[in-house]
Formats: structure tokens, C-alpha cells, sequence
């Protein structure tokens, strides 16, 4: 097992969809040299300034996301544009998780991601290599 690093990756003016393809290739660890997809290998990463995410196309509108709580007709939707108001960090969360394996070494990737909102975190003693995408 290698050293897990430390990046951080400053989402401001970034396409969603490629931050969230590049995040998930360096939590699955497939950049290194002793990639395994059963082991995870990967790399913590940092991202900031979330609320400044971009997308193409008609996305804001367009695309949705669903939550059901189980109970009869009690599904809720909201588009991307609004939850880009409520929670940016979710967002690209949900990208990611959605890149990553569906099971038990999926769940352990994806708490190696730490979004923040804005550019202020907590992970400056780890000392986060900047990472460009």
C-alpha cells in the first residue's frame, strides 16, 4: 500500500461532469502505478468553491433530481438549478458517487471526498497538493 496524498481541486468555472469524472478516477486511484480495482488505492481529495460549479447545455432546468421517502405519492423532484441554490456540495457528490463502484469499497472511496462551498477548509496541516483539471 502506498501513501494516500492529499489534492485539492478549486471547482470555480469547472464543468460538472468532468471534475466529477476526474475526482473519481483519483479516489479509485487509477492514476497511480499500483492501481487494483479491488483495493482501494486512491488519493484524498479536497474541492472547493462548489457554489461556483458550471454545466452545459440545459441542465439547469432540465435535468432533475428524485428522493422517494416510500410512502404512496410521496415522490419529490427538484431541478438542478434550485438545488445548485440549496446545496452545491450535494451535486457533485451525487456526480461522483454515481462514477464509483456500488459496493462496500464504493462507500469507503467516497469518504475520502471532502466538498466545501467556498474556498475556506479545514485540511491545510495535510498540506494539499493543487491539482489543476
Amino acid at each position: 500500500m502506498e501513501n494516500k496524498e492529499w489534492y485539492i481541486i478549486d471547482a470555480e468555472k469547472a464543468i460538472l461532469g468532468r471534475l466529477a469524472s476526474k475526482v473519481a478516477s483519483m479516489l479509485k486511484g487509477k492514476h497511480k502505478p499500483s492501481y487494483l480495482p479491488h483495493i482501494d488505492n486512491g488519493d484524498y481529495i479536497v474541492v472547493v468553491n462548489a457554489k461556483n460549479i458550471n454545466v452545459t447545455g440545459n441542465k439547469l432546468e432540465g435535468k432533475i433530481y428524485y428522493k422517494h421517502s416510500g410512502y404512496v405519492g410521496n415522490l419529490k423532484s427538484i431541478c438542478l438549478g434550485d438545488m445548485l441554490e440549496k446545496d452545491p456540495s450535494y451535486v457533485i457528490e451525487h456526480a461522483v458517487k454515481g462514477m464509483l463502484p456500488k459496493n462496500s469499497l464504493g462507500r469507503s472511496m467516497i469518504k475520502k471526498l471532502k466538498i466545501y462551498n467556498d474556498d475556506k477548509h479545514e485540511h491545510h496541516a495535510q498540506k494539499p497538493k493543487k491539482l489543476d483539471l
